[in-house]
């Protein structure tokens, strides 16, 4: 069954019926419980050897290694303040554009959920077109990202100093919006990166939004924010 099938039907279920949602998996059963199945309170996971599991629901985290049979929603941790900071809405909003930060205070994930990596490729989910924040990986030197959106040929040049990761998208001279594909590059001679964004509603759980970065396809982020509550679990 594809993602897009396997999320319509989870999604077509009574929500009571469900516990939790497989935000990560590895190992030999990774077939079975795939990134996205929806998992039944109390129902039991059989590990074999070198698999793990992480499965999200509205009570915490649940990291579950094999070998071995685990129930669903049982002793799950609860996020931490971290998990909390990290997912925090209007983060773009609070810190003024240009602000310059060094190259050691550089970090190699990016510091909220919700910023546009501009070097990955796929769709970003965010909670607003209106303030969006931008984010690099790697800030040791100065450079200029020029962001397009094609059919509309609307362009945007985002100029990043050296030791500085994170700017605010000007809004006003390129608005991003659902169902348009725009591309970003970092030198004339690179190969573009082609983004998609998508909107996510409100939730107020981390599997609601985990349900929704599914929906959307924003894979990196769903990654990302599994990582994060793993750590926050063990």
């Amino acid at each position: 069954m594809s993602k897009t099938a396997l999320v319509a039907a989870a999604l077509a279920l009574p929500v009571a019926a469900w516990a939790g949602v497989v935000v990560k998996s590895s190992g030999p059963s990774a077939g079975t419980y795939k990134v996205g199945t929806k998992v039944v309170d109390g129902a039991k996971i059989t590990l074999r050897a070198g698999d793990r599991v992480t499965v999200l629901t509205s009570k915490g985290t649940q990291v579950l290694k094999g070998a071995g049979t685990f129930t669903v929603g049982e002793k799950p941790k609860e996020p931490r303040l971290r998990f909390s900071n990290f997912t925090r809405k209007g983060a773009a909003g609070r810190v003024r554009t240009g602000a310059v930060r060094t190259a050691e205070e550089s970090k190699p994930d990016r510091p909220n959920l919700w910023y546009v990596n501009l070097t990955e490729a796929g769709t970003t989910c965010l909670y607003d077109f209106g303030t969006v924040r931008l984010w690099r990986p790697d800030s040791s030197e100065a450079a200029t990202y020029t962001m397009v959106e094609p059919a509309a040929a609307d362009a945007v040049e985002v100029h990043f100093e050296a030791g500085e990761s994170e700017r605010v998208l000007n809004s006003e001279r390129l608005v991003l919006a659902e169902d348009r594909t725009y591309a970003v590059r970092a030198a004339p001679e690179d190969e573009p990166v082609t983004m998609t964004f998508a909107l996510v509603d409100e939730y107020e759980t981390p599997d609601q939004l985990a349900e929704m970065l599914v929906a959307k396809g924003c894979e990196a982020q769903l990654a990302l924010m599994a990582d994060r509550l793993e750590a926050d679990a063990e």
